[in-house]
């Protein structure tokens, strides 16, 4: 795909200079990121801030420390400017927007019929570490993302990580692998994905714990698979099973696994598409852009900032 740059440096607060993108097509996600490291002007982030409802400046003042402040700003700017940009019709102003949770507290859009818009079936996920910030975006059906450093470091020892909060198969996969480092990158692929899939359930963590359920692949290829090596980079398909019920596997969801900007995992969990025409085994198509909202817009799909490593099949 080709890249497309659009910089946009006299910002207005009244104009909000968002360019609109058009909803993502069945079985499409989009992934919008930003890095807080470039996000640098003072005044940007003012422009950030009048976004937000008086409650959400009010949740962001109270966080203790200048860094922990910017990224909470960040996530909720990239938010109401991601779901801004696809009102192509009706351009909507993003510090208009309104957002619920459900009744597992996943927040969610909650349209306003007095400002004369049609609801639309979009749903949307937030991930973010200290260094990246990531929005995804569907249509009609549910998504979950997780991004995580490669470099995560972890308090314990893998394995005893693994034992604590994984299933049976995948400590026998953690532990077939011989070298830490490999080790060390599989365990953290595995945990992305395990928390996109929770994120997409509106689970949550402590509303799902991740020894309940498996996370397996298939092999890309006939033969032989070998544990000891990287199980997930070599998978055309990545699947969900109950760990209570082995035999049980859960078809309603699809997964992605990439590798972005060579410095973050990132996972995407989103529901099959179940309208009327809609194919079950549509395989997942994923377009992704860098931004500073306001300021740049790249679309990086194609580029070596996203690298397809698993559930991925390629177009």
């Amino acid at each position: 795909m080709m890249n497309i740059r659009c910089f946009q440096n006299n910002f207005s607060a009244a104009s909000f200079p968002l360019v609109p993108v058009q909803l993502p097509s069945r079985m499409e996600t989009h992934l919008w990121y930003v890095l807080p490291n470039e996000v640098k002007s003072m005044s940007l982030l003012s422009q950030y801030s009048e976004l937000l409802s008086p409650c959400e400046k009010e949740d962001i003042n109270c966080i203790r420390g200048d860094d922990l402040r910017k990224r909470a700003l960040l996530a909720r700017a990239l938010v109401r400017t991601t779901i801004a940009r696809y009102q192509i019709n009706n351009q909507v102003n993003p510090s208009s927007l309104k957002f619920r949770k459900n009744a597992h507290g996943k927040p969610e859009v909650e349209w306003q019929d007095d400002d004369n818009l049609c609801p639309v079936p979009l749903h949307f996920n937030l991930s973010h570490t200290s260094s990246m910030i990531a929005c995804g975006v569907t249509m009609n059906v549910a998504i979950g993302i997780d991004i995580e450093e490669k470099q995560r470091q972890l308090k314990n020892n893998v394995l005893a990580f693994s034992r604590r909060y994984f299933s049976p198969y995948e400590v026998k996969i953690l532990t077939a692998i011989s070298d830490p480092e490999i080790q060390h990158q599989e365990f953290i692929k595995l945990w992305t994905l395990k928390e996109a899939y929770v994120k997409a359930l509106g689970r949550g963590f402590s509303g799902l714990p991740f020894k309940t359920f498996t996370i397996r692949s298939k092999p890309a290829t006939t033969g032989s698979f070998n544990l000891s090596e990287d199980f997930v980079s070599k998978a055309s398909e990545i699947i969900v099973e109950s760990s209570d019920d082995p035999e049980n596997l859960t078809n309603e969801w699809q997964f992605a696994l990439l590798e972005l900007a060579g410095s973050h995992y990132a996972a995407i969990c989103m529901e099959k598409d179940k309208t009327v025409g809609g194919e079950a085994n549509t395989p997942m198509k994923l377009t992704v852009w860098k931004t500073i909202p306001f300021i740049e817009d790249e679309c990086v799909s194609g580029t070596d900032a996203v690298v397809a490593i698993g559930g991925l099949i390629k177009q």
